[in-house]
């Protein structure tokens, strides 16, 4: 008790509110700094002060003029002897506990970036903060950087769209067509472009599931081809001809080609759309193939035809077209994006608990029992895996008492690592949709005010 008092003394010491202004009649100056921030009114000792030389507060202990004062402060009342900073009185708190105990954590009603601004203007560095407020700040932190170099990328862009150039009949076709393209608000032809874009990304999964059925399989073993086969094959080139053409308008609409091919969703598309040109060339040439090799023929045929149904299942990568028009799948990927830490320690936890029971059910069920189901370590990964994911598909089950013991801990350790990250990814998941639902909105009341600024040019 005596020990808390005597902390809890020391800790008021270094810094007191004043409540009454008639209680700054007894101060001593000499020992203490009359501090005003936003109206309220504190005391600090200047040794208290010293020992933050590089804050702001710290560096009035070498300030010897008004000029330099000044240059500290906002105002200085020299009859109080009183520094006046204008500044947030419920943002000065997290610094007035920094100076007092010397620790630096966040507030849970304060703005983190608010608080950014504060240490900065303060001069109190973030390496003081805990570890747990610290990388909160840095993730948000790191956020706004980014959301700001977008906003400069789309101003920049709006700049160079509001520069004055000649306008030809070339530029023209080439606005219509990147609105068409890339915005689908911008008007009825945008919005059927997006439309018949998502109708065939539909219609390729349909043909594909449609094509693995075990009749087309049997035809396309025997090399026949029926009319439902044909069909599907129409249907598979239509869609094809549509992604490519799609592909071709994008590419020649982009300002700059390089950053086209680079893209990571147009690099899908190409993967998506290649296979389909790469299994008409080999097909074609098929019946060569076969009279070249009549001894090995029927071995490099069939490695032909794996090859080709993979080529041929490569079209299930149309799925990520979507992500041009669906803001959820936007949301996913951005989630994943920004919480590859958590999925990290995800996986660290999982890989150091399926070491730690692999060998344990080993020891339990082969060294013990005598059961081959556990045969060696690396065997047993396979059924710690899918034991701690909470899958259990039942191929292999420890039968001794002391494996159903290491089975329930392997089970219960699995939830809880799979439940450590999960408040975070939601968190996460639920800021990064608000942010680009904020941004789409913006986007399109921005286009709102393009059309009806050309609106009443034309109509002037």
């Amino acid at each position: 008790p005596n020990t808390n008092i005597s902390n809890e003394g020391v800790y008021y010491q270094r810094a007191q509110f004043i409540r009454r202004p008639e209680d700054l009649l007894s101060i001593d100056h000499a020992l203490l700094a009359v501090i005003n921030v936003g109206g309220n009114r504190y005391t600090f000792p200047w040794s208290t002060l010293q020992q933050f030389p590089l804050t702001r507060l710290g560096r009035l202990c070498g300030c010897r003029s008004l000029e330099e004062i000044a240059s500290v402060c906002d105002d200085y009342d020299e009859a109080r002897k009183e520094f006046f900073f204008d500044r947030s009185p419920s943002a000065f708190r997290v610094i007035l506990n920094f100076l007092a105990a010397g620790k630096l954590r966040l507030l849970r009603e304060m703005c983190i970036l608010s608080l950014h601004d504060e240490l900065n203007y303060w001069g109190v560095e973030m390496a003081y903060m805990e570890r747990c407020c610290k990388r909160k700040m840095y993730t948000r932190i790191e956020e706004v950087y980014e959301k700001e170099r977008r906003e400069e990328e789309r101003r920049k862009k709006n700049a160079m769209q509001r520069v004055p150039v000649e306008e030809t009949q070339y530029r023209k076709v080439m606005n219509w067509l990147r609105d068409m393209v890339e915005n689908p608000q911008s008007g009825l032809p945008g919005k059927i472009f997006a439309c018949l874009s998502v109708v065939m990304v539909a219609v390729t999964v349909v043909s594909l599931c449609i094509s693995t059925m075990p009749d087309l399989r049997e035809e396309e073993n025997r090399g026949e081809c029926s009319a439902k086969c044909y069909n599907m094959f129409i249907i598979e080139t239509v869609c094809v001809a549509w992604f490519s053409l799609e592909f071709l308008l994008r590419f020649i609409q982009a300002r700059s080609k390089l950053d086209f091919l680079r893209g990571p969703l147009n690099i899908i598309d190409a993967m998506a759309i290649l296979p389909y040109y790469v299994s008409l060339v080999v097909t074609e040439e098929d019946p060569a193939l076969e009279h070249e090799r009549p001894g090995g023929g029927k071995g490099y045929l069939d490695k032909l035809g794996l090859v080709l149904r993979i080529l041929r299942a490569l079209r299930i990568l149309y799925v990520m077209r979507l992500a041009r028009h669906s803001l959820g799948l936007q949301t996913l990927g951005l989630t994943v994006r920004r919480s590859t830490r958590e999925f990290g320690l995800l996986l660290l936890f999982l890989c150091v608990a399926v070491t730690l029971f692999s060998p344990l059910v080993h020891l339990a069920e082969s060294e013990l029992t005598g059961t081959h189901d556990f045969s060696s370590i690396p065997a047993s990964y396979w059924w710690a895996i899918i034991s701690m994911t909470t899958v259990g598909y039942g191929d292999m089950v420890p039968r001794s008492i002391p494996g159903q013991v290491v089975a329930l801990s392997s089970i219960l350790s699995g939830i809880l690592i799979m439940a450590f990250p999960a408040t975070s990814i939601f968190h996460m998941f639920s800021r990064s949709y608000q942010e680009l639902k904020m941004e789409h909105d913006r986007l399109f009341e921005n286009e709102k005010k393009r059309v009806n600024r050309e609106i009443l040019s034309f109509e002037t």
